[in-house]
C-alpha cells in the first residue's frame, strides 16, 4: 500500500472523494461521543463503591491518636491519610499535608501564596516586575490555565523521551532569576505518557536556581496508574534526590486519589520539606479549621496498605488497558499504513498524544466535532493554547464504553485521513501554481 506522500495527484483526489463520502455518512448517523477529558468510566468508579461501606453510623469515628473525626481540627490531615498518600508517592508521612479532594486546588493555592505572600520569607511575586514559569510541552492544560489566571509568563520546554529538555531547563533556571518554577508530570506525563529517567530526576534535584524561591511543581498525578502490572514504571524520589543535592526546599510534590477512587470525593496531598510545610501550615490554619477527616479515614480503611492500592489499580487497568489497545489498533491500521501521523502508546496514565501532519490538528478536531465526536481542543496542551505546529491532539480513551470508543476512534481515523489528504492536495495545487508562474 502506498503512503499518501507516495500517491500521485490523481490518486490523492480519488482518496479524497472516498473519504469525504465516508465522512458524510458518519455525520448522518448523528453521533454524540465525548473523548475530551480524562475521566474514569462508570465501571472504574464501580470498583470503589466499597469505600462507602468502610464507615457507617455505628463506626467509631476516631483516629489512632484519639482525634474525633466528626469535629474541628487537624488542619494538615490525620496520620492514617498521610501514610496512605505517602505510600502512593514513596515518601514519609511527616512530609505530607492532606487536603480535600483536589490536587489542582493545592497547586492553585501554592501559586496564589507565592503571589501574595512569597515562599518562606521571599518577596511576593506580585511585587516583581516579571515572573516566568517553564512549561514542558505538550503538557497539562489546567497547569497552563493557572499561569494565565495570574498573568505569569510561560516558556515552552520541549519534551524528550526522558522528560523535559534538561539542557534548556538548566539554562533558564540557573541563569534567570525571573524563572520561579516549572510544571512537571514525571510519571506517565499528560498527554504523552513519558516517564522521567533517573538522570532527568537527578538533574532536576541538582539545579542551581538564580531565584531563591524557585520551586518544582511535581504533579505526580499518575504515580500508581499503571496499565501493565508486570511492567510498572518507577521513578526516583524527587524529595530524597533534592535533599541529597542540598536543595531540600526546591520541590512541591502533589498527588490525589481522584482517579483512584472518586474524582469528586477523593483526597489530595502535597509533600515537601519541613520548611515548606511549615510555611504552608502558617497560611492553611487561616484558610480552614480542617478538611474532611471522615473521608480521609474512609480512604485509609479502604486502602490499609500499599498492596491494597496496587491490587485496586490493577483491577482498574484491566478495564482501561483494552481501551488503549483498541485505539492503538486503529491507529496502526488506518494511520501508520498511510504514513501520516505519530503517537506514543503509554504504559500508564490516562492519555495518548497524537501528532498529525503539521497544520492539521485544529481542522481534525473541528471536523470530529462536526461528526459528533468531541476531543480536547487543539492547542490545549500548550501555553496560551498555541501549538506552534498545529499538530498535537490529546486522546482520552477512558471515559467511553468500549463500544462508544470504537465508534469514536473510527470517526477519528477517518477524519485524520480526510484532512491530511485535503492538505496534500492543496499543497500539490500550490506547487503546480508556482511552477506555472
Amino acid at each position: 500500500m502506498k503512503t499518501y506522500q507516495e500517491m500521485s495527484r490523481g490518486e490523492l483526489l480519488k482518496e479524497k472523494a472516498a473519504l469525504e463520502a465516508a465522512f458524510e455518512k458518519i455525520k448522518a448517523r448523528g453521533l454524540a461521543l465525548d473523548m475530551s477529558r480524562g475521566k474514569p468510566g462508570a465501571d472504574q468508579l464501580d470498583l470503589s463503591m466499597g469505600i462507602l461501606d468502610c464507615l457507617d453510623s455505628k463506626a467509631v469515628l476516631e483516629a489512632a491518636d484519639g482525634t474525633d473525626l466528626r469535629n474541628y481540627g487537624v488542619v494538615d490531615g490525620i496520620y492514617e491519610a498521610k501514610k496512605l498518600m505517602a505510600d502512593m508517592v514513596g515518601t514519609k508521612p511527616e512530609h505530607v499535608i492532606v487536603y480535600g479532594n483536589s490536587s489542582l486546588n493545592i497547586m492553585y493555592d501554592q501559586v496564589s501564596r507565592a503571589e501574595i505572600f512569597g515562599y518562606c520569607g521571599s518577596t511576593p511575586w506580585c511585587r516583581l516586575d516579571k515572573v516566568k514559569f517553564l512549561c514542558p510541552v505538550p503538557g497539562y492544560d489546567r497547569h497552563f490555565a493557572i499561569m494565565e489566571d495570574f498573568g505569569i509568563e510561560m516558556i515552552n520546554i520541549p519534551m524528550t523521551e526522558d522528560g523535559p529538555d534538561m539542557d534548556l531547563v538548566e539554562e533558564y533556571v540557573n541563569h534567570d532569576p525571573a524563572v520561579k518554577g516549572i510544571w512537571c508530570v514525571p510519571k506517565y506525563s499528560n498527554p504523552q505518557g513519558i516517564v522521567y529517567s533517573d538522570e532527568t530526576v537527578r538533574r532536576f534535584a541538582a539545579l542551581k536556581p538564580a531565584a531563591e524561591d524557585f520551586r518544582i511543581f511535581w504533579d505526580n498525578a499518575y504515580a500508581v496508574h499503571h496499565l501493565y502490572d508486570d511492567d510498572r514504571a518507577e521513578i526516583l524520589n524527587i524529595l530524597e534526590e533534592c535533599e541529597k543535592a542540598g536543595n531540600p526546599d526546591m520541590v512541591f510534590q502533589f498527588c490525589s486519589t481522584s482517579k483512584v477512587t472518586f474524582p469528586g470525593a477523593g483526597i489530595a496531598a502535597v509533600s515537601a520539606s519541613k520548611a515548606n510545610l511549615d510555611d504552608i501550615r502558617k497560611h492553611l490554619t487561616l484558610q480552614t479549621i480542617g478538611h474532611d477527616k471522615i473521608n480521609q479515614m474512609r480512604h485509609a480503611k479502604f486502602f490499609p496498605d500499599a498492596d491494597s492500592v496496587r491490587k485496586h489499580m490493577a483491577a482498574q487497568a484491566e478495564i482501561i488497558r483494552p481501551k488503549f489497545e483498541l485505539v492503538e489498533k486503529y491507529l496502526k491500521k488506518e494511520i501508520a499504513s498511510h504514513g501520516i501521523g505519530r503517537w506514543v502508546i503509554p504504559k500508564g496514565g490516562y492519555f495518548l498524544s497524537f501528532e498529525s501532519v503539521p497544520g492539521c490538528a485544529k481542522k481534525i478536531v473541528a471536523k470530529c466535532k462536526e461528526a459528533g465526536v468531541v476531543l480536547t481542543a487543539a492547542g490545549a496542551p500548550f501555553p496560551y493554547k498555541k501549538d506552534p505546529d498545529d499538530s498535537v491532539i490529546r486522546i482520552a480513551p477512558t471515559y467511553p464504553s468500549m463500544e462508544e470508543l470504537e465508534e469514536a476512534v473510527k470517526v477519528f481515523v477517518t477524519v485524520v485521513r480526510m484532512v491530511t489528504v485535503e492538505k496534500f492536495v492543496e499543497e500539490e495545487s500550490d506547487r503546480q501554481c508556482q511552477k506555472g508562474a
